[in-house]
């Protein structure tokens, strides 16, 4: 039987009951597969990753190593909340690596979307790599692969966590959810008493804010782009906007239009509010958020972002325009 094929007798994971009896069928097969070795994961604090982890701390403990790799590209509060969850809460065996500097200066006065991509991909794997390293007796890497990136790419996806580790690294693979669709991660994600705001978070590229920080990267237009964007994803959640729209972010051009503060003129940047729906990502529809939510996500940006003095509505479908802008 091919394991990377969904039986088609597995019942949809909906329920809590349903949810606990596959944590139970899983925490056997990690111990039986893994027993008394260690384990590796790359934790990027997304949907897949985190499930991934709070399984295998349940089944392993702390024979599970977490490597989160803050890239200085996450979302407000987003490594703060891995720490918090993951070391405070679980008391996992976290090593938590702040790599800012080493990627934004890379990354200085590079504009070219793919290239941007690259590095941040390529350097990624680098520091994993690093870390890896300097860690003994790893015997498996844990992977938050699900059903549809084997059923889009045949296997996993390149890009997935750390689908890219050097050749000369062999490492068995665990991956227990890779049967599921994301739906039932999440249902799963709930039953281990992860947060809410974790298991249901909306997609988030690899790249993080730096295809949202469009053009060439700088520090100060990044910061105005964390900020704006937290006043976004707090007042849809104010407004339960949340679950009513699958991905909503901001992104900021690196371009300049003349606004006026205090009786005076100055420049500043744009902020551009996107909202989707989409059931499969393929095509995406544009959600009508009401006006006064609209002015008063405006108000709060322009008013609290430093360099920020509009606000824009992004109206554009895909196709013909894609979901990210890079």
């Amino acid at each position: 039987m091919n394991n990377n094929v969904r039986p088609e007798s597995m019942v949809r994971i909906t329920t809590p009951a349903l949810a606990e009896a596959f944590i139970q069928e899983q925490i056997q097969d990690i111990q039986y597969q893994v027993k008394d070795k260690k384990v590796l994961l790359a934790l990027s604090g997304g949907v897949d990753s985190s499930v991934v982890a709070a399984l295998l701390i349940k089944a392993i403990g702390k024979q599970l190593v977490c490597v989160h790799v803050n890239h200085g590209l996450m979302r407000k509060g987003e490594s703060e909340q891995v720490i918090e969850v993951f070391q405070n809460q679980l008391n996992a065996n976290l090593i938590y690596v702040d790599a800012t500097d080493r990627f934004l200066n890379l990354l200085s006065g590079v504009s070219e979307p793919e290239k941007k991509r690259k590095i941040i991909g390529g350097e990624f794997i680098k520091v994993f790599d690093e870390e890896a390293s300097k860690l003994e007796g790893i015997s498996f890497l844990a992977q938050g692969t699900i059903y549809p990136d084997i059923l889009e790419s045949d296997g996993v996806k390149a890009h997935h966590n750390v689908g890219g580790l050097p050749e000369d690294i062999q490492f068995e693979l665990v991956e227990p959810v890779k049967l599921l669709f994301k739906d039932e991660v999440r249902v799963v994600g709930k039953a281990l008493g992860l947060p809410a705001e974790m298991v249901d978070r909306q997609p988030f590229p690899g790249p993080g804010l730096g295809v949202r920080c469009l053009g060439a990267i700088t520090r100060d237009r990044l910061h105005a782009l964390r900020e704006a964007d937290a006043i976004l994803r707090e007042e849809f959640a104010n407004n339960g906007l949340a679950q009513k729209v699958w991905q909503y972010f901001i992104a900021v051009p690196d371009m300049k239009s003349v606004g006026v503060k205090n009786d005076k003129r100055y420049e500043g940047w744009p902020a551009i509010i996107r909202a989707v729906n989409t059931t499969d990502a393929m095509s995406a529809t544009i959600e009508e958020i009401p006006y006064e939510i609209l002015h008063k996500i405006t108000a709060r940006i322009t008013a609290e972002v430093e360099g920020i003095n509009r606000v824009l509505y992004d109206l554009t479908p895909k196709p013909i325009g894609t979901i990210e802008w890079e």
